[in-house]
């Protein structure tokens, strides 16, 4: 339950097509992911994968907190103060999960995003704007975007994996975005990003 005030519910979301075991080449191969097989089933609804800081906010009782996302380069990584594992690539090593967010430099610029509203609802949000990764987003404030409310409309997707391998190749090379997040209706998802295909 996202309103817990535990921040180990939300996992790494899986990448659409796998990536090769072995080798330094990390570029998608066109084998789907097991459990992704209702993307190409057209059961999900696609959104822009926004370019920011990932936040999330939890809820225990009248308590809220915000927590960060954090990436450790391999198991062996110094966990930050608070830090909660919610996954580990057995491919690279990386260990994902979340942070307080008073660990993190982050707290000034959640501020002026409106971290404090008591309008918002728990769950997971993009820390965006002119001081955040370069502001790819374009944006002239500090904004707190709720994950999964930006509607995408993509092109047609094959059935076959293999052609929707290559047709979302081709349409997300060519497009300004970081990538595409599907949320399936009972809560999965799954990513692609414009990386996954280029060198």
């Amino acid at each position: 339950d996202h309103r817990h005030g535990d921040a180990r519910p939300r996992h790494k979301i899986p990448t659409l097509y796998q990536r090769p075991t072995t080798g330094p080449e990390r570029l998608v191969l066109p084998v789907l992911t097991p459990g992704c097989e209702w993307v190409l089933a057209g059961e999900g609804r696609p959104t822009r994968k926004l370019d920011g800081i990932c936040v999330r906010l939890t809820l225990d009782g009248a308590r809220t907190t915000w927590w960060a996302r954090r990436q450790l380069r391999s198991p062996d990584a110094h966990r930050p103060r608070g830090f909660v594992e919610t996954d580990a690539d057995p491919v690279t090593g990386k260990v994902v999960g979340w942070e307080p967010l008073g660990n993190t430099g982050w707290g000034r610029l959640m501020d002026q995003a409106g971290a404090g509203s008591p309008l918002l609802d728990p769950g997971t949000y993009e820390l965006c704007g002119p001081k955040v990764n370069g502001n790819p987003e374009n944006l002239t404030a500090h904004s707190l975007i709720p994950h999964g409310r930006q509607n995408l409309d993509l092109p047609p997707i094959p059935a076959v994996p293999s052609g929707a391998h290559a047709v979302l190749g081709q349409w997300l090379t060519g497009q300004p975005y970081e990538g595409i997040v599907w949320h399936h209706p009972d809560g999965r998802m799954a990513k692609l990003k414009r990386r996954d295909y280029v060198r």
